[in-house]
């Protein structure tokens, strides 16, 4: 296994970092693109893996599609597969095959999809074998994953007959939601949602040219350094003030660890500034991506906190709040796990006796802890999980200062 040695050795940065495309921005965009027929023009399309695995597999002529570990794409793929008659197996990863999938497609049954599981129930791989709408009216829970909602609603102008969903319970990671019928509506779509239904009419996208902004996921990253480093200039490069992205709330979140935000042409510029460290406390189930961003982030400066909002995270690439547990763990800060949702942070100091990271294969886990290396040199095993959305992020670290080097 390969693990990358990362310090910092004047703990001062300032840099300009040319921010990597928003993933999740990017996916959804390319699911429209081919529901419009292709019609539609996208530009800085994600280098992340996950977006490069879903434009390959919208244009795979095989049967069997591999969406390796990306989890959008397969939800992605297994209502854009289903209501566009594309029969075909979407399989993954060990990793992909345990999570769990049959809240979506047990609304794509109701609708009128033909899907069989060809392993276990309720778990990828998928046989899809077509199509025929039965109904329009369905209802789903709110508090699962987003991207259960967002597959549905993409796809519901292209059914014959649209889409009523209804919302059940609590909704979680909204800002998702929102973000992808704010998508549907740049490109012509018109819909209806009020309290807890959402409806979209049998309608068509239109053809239009659009650019995909920066990551305020991977924004997050840069956020922490600046919190950690001694001093900070950093500008961050393709983000929107307006941005659709529901992790910009980063820029709200940062002002309690002393990090401000100022928007300039082009981008965003961060600067470290004095701050007394208080107590944390935050809900993140509309953010959850960076939730394990803070975390370090709080454990690293000594803050005690408590971060709710978290059961989606049981469900990522990895059991996240294991893993924090984990890691945190090794270099002497441990949480404790309330239930599925929440984890306190007690105020008290890393020891970095041992400050080997273990990544479990998620990309979120190596990216949350390279920040560390301000503090003290730290070893990230398996860095290469970046690809899976920021693949530049090692050689933008290195632009800031960062001394990386790779051992075996």
């Amino acid at each position: 296994m390969e693990i990358l040695q990362v310090n910092h050795p004047t703990k001062r940065v300032r840099a300009t970092i040319p921010l990597a495309s928003s993933k999740s921005e990017s996916n959804r965009a390319l699911i429209i693109q081919a529901l419009s027929g292709n019609k539609i023009h996208l530009a800085n399309l994600s280098e992340a893996r996950d977006t490069q695995t879903l434009i390959k597999l919208l244009n795979s002529k095989e049967e069997v599609l591999d969406v390796i570990d990306a989890g959008t794409t397969m939800r992605f793929l297994t209502a854009y597969c289903a209501v566009t008659n594309r029969k075909c197996i979407l399989t993954g990863t060990e990793r992909m095959k345990q999570r769990p999938i049959k809240i979506l497609v047990d609304a794509l049954l109701e609708l009128g999809a033909d899907i069989e599981y060809v392993e276990s129930e309720g778990f990828p791989p998928l046989r899809i074998k077509g199509f025929e709408q039965k109904k329009n009216e369905i209802s789903i829970k709110g508090d699962v994953s987003s991207q259960f909602i967002s597959a549905l609603l993409m796809v519901a102008p292209i059914l014959p007959m649209g889409l009523k969903l209804t919302l059940l319970g609590e909704v979680a990671s909204r800002p998702y939601i929102e973000m992808t019928l704010e998508l549907m509506k740049y490109f012509g779509i018109e819909y209806i949602w009020h309290w807890n239904e959402i409806v979209v009419e049998h309608q068509a996208y239109k053809p239009k040219i659009y650019a995909i902004e920066s990551d305020w996921s991977g924004a997050s990253y840069w956020y922490s350094i600046a919190a950690l480093a001694e001093e900070a200039e950093i500008t961050l490069l393709g983000l929107r003030k307006d941005s659709l992205q529901g992790d910009s709330v980063i820029i709200k979140l940062m002002e309690h660890f002393g990090v401000s935000t100022d928007t300039v042409e082009g981008g965003v510029i961060l600067r470290r500034k004095p701050v007394q460290d208080k107590e944390f406390e935050f809900d993140f189930t509309h953010c959850p991506d960076i939730a394990q961003t803070i975390a370090v982030l709080c454990a690293a400066r000594g803050i005690p906190a408590r971060l709710s909002g978290l059961r989606s995270l049981r469900i990522k690439e990895t059991d996240r709040i294991a893993a924090l547990e984990n890691e945190l763990g090794l270099l002497g800060v441990h949480i404790v796990v309330e239930g599925d949702d929440s984890i306190i942070i007690p105020r008290s100091k890393i020891n970095f006796e041992h400050p080997r990271i273990h990544t479990y294969e998620d990309h979120r886990m190596a990216m949350a802890f390279a920040p560390l290396g301000l503090l003290h040199e730290v070893l990230i095993e398996d860095p290469r999980v970046v690809v899976k959305s920021y693949p530049a992020f090692w050689r933008h670290l290195e632009t800031a200062g960062f001394e990386l080097t790779l051992r075996d």
